[in-house]
């Protein structure tokens, strides 16, 4: 992360990328990153819940309110 760049900054770099999101309630997401705000709502398409690395479901296209999340990360 170069000196200057802020967060947001970091989120729009991952914009169309796969990102994994770990919520309050202990849930984990993952999905391409299509849009999000300034609170940190993101929106996401194929989504799935994981758990210890299995899906558990399929969910499609989600809207994640930010203060529900706990980390926002690409994936490997």
């Amino acid at each position: 992360m170069s000196e200057n760049a802020r967060p947001l900054d970091l989120l729009n770099s991952a914009k169309g990328k796969v990102v994994l999101v770990e919520l309050k309630n202990g849930h984990a997401i993952t999905g391409k990153l299509i849009a999000f705000d300034v609170h940190i709502n993101i929106t996401l398409e194929s989504a799935e819940e994981k758990r210890d690395g299995e899906t558990l479901r399929k969910l499609g296209n989600v809207f994640i309110r930010g203060d529900t999340i706990v980390m926002i990360s690409p994936t490997i």
